[in-house]
């Protein structure tokens, strides 16, 4: 598999493994319209494109994406729908710019019309998708007793994740989704839905051997069913966002023992499901700087 970017200079400044490239005009371009006085402006917009994703010779799902790292969303996508299972090889990904179109191969030989014919769409932005038997996988899955939450590492989280470089910064309307470890931002995604921002971290971390252990997502979007059921497929036992809450997606963290903290803001935040991984090292105030 072949990156068509490699990892911008501004990531590395960042000790980021892979961040975003605001600089890339192959994901933004230039529009032309008013402002609130009249006068003619130029800003710049974030593309969409349509990525039709192959498992061997099954056609899958049309995405709709920026269209940066298109190998790790598919890689992902797959995983976090069950389609590749843990034991399979694969043997090649290959993607056409030309058609926008992702070939993922692998040894063993799969057919998922079944699982197709049977799907949710969820309330992710760009219209996410749960295939068939996802839930069946969710209510197995056990995620790590032992991992825990410093306030000091989610303070620092927040102020660093913040400041990162990004194409929100740039053009907005876009998500961001980062894998982090401690109080270090290690994997920055961003797309037009915070599902397949998830998805592209998924697909790194397969292909490139990233265990789950220790690790810690936070999302830019909303804590619902969607973006638990992905972090617990992941098996990462902790999820942080700045935005707020579903009741499904609550009542589902309970359900899978997933620490999910919203509203992460300077030093406050609301944990609403397994609270008892957090330690308060680090005591928040009214008064205290970057507090909101």
């Amino acid at each position: 598999m072949t990156d068509r970017r490699k990892t911008p200079d501004h990531a590395a400044q960042h000790d980021l493994i892979l961040g975003p490239d605001p600089e890339d005009r192959w994901l933004t371009r230039p529009v032309e319209g008013i402002d609130h006085t009249g006068k003619r402006i130029e800003t710049r917009v974030v593309t969409e494109r349509a990525l039709t994703l192959y498992l061997n010779s099954q056609e899958i799902v049309t995405l709709m994406t920026i269209g940066d790292h298109p190998e790790y969303l598919a890689l992902g996508y797959l995983k976090n729908q069950n389609m590749l299972l843990p034991d399979d090889e694969i043997a090649e990904v290959e993607y056409d710019e030309e058609v926008n179109v992702v070939v993922v191969r692998t040894a063993r030989e799969t057919d998922y019309e079944e699982k197709l014919k049977k799907k949710v769409r969820t309330s992710g932005c760009a219209v996410g998708t749960v295939f068939g038997d996802v839930m069946e996988h969710f209510e197995k899955a056990t995620l790590p007793d032992d991992a825990v939450l410093r306030t000091s590492w989610l303070y620092a989280l927040t102020h660093r994740i913040n400041r990162l470089p990004s194409l929100y910064l740039t053009a907005g309307a876009i998500h961001g989704t980062v894998l982090c470890e401690t109080d270090r931002p290690l994997i920055f995604m961003e797309d037009v839905g915070r599902h397949n921002a998830v998805d592209k971290i998924t697909g790194y971390m397969l292909r490139h051997d990233i265990p789950a252990a220790g690790k810690i997502l936070y999302t830019t979007g909303r804590l619902t069913s969607e973006m638990v059921i992905k972090t617990v497929l992941m098996n990462i036992p902790i999820l942080i966002s700045r935005s707020g809450f579903t009741a499904w997606g609550v009542e589902l963290a309970r359900l899978a023992g997933l620490t999910l903290i919203g509203r992460a803001r300077g030093k406050r935040f609301m944990a609403l499901s397994g609270e008892e991984r957090i330690i308060f090292d680090d005591e928040a105030h009214e008064d205290a700087p970057g507090a909101v």
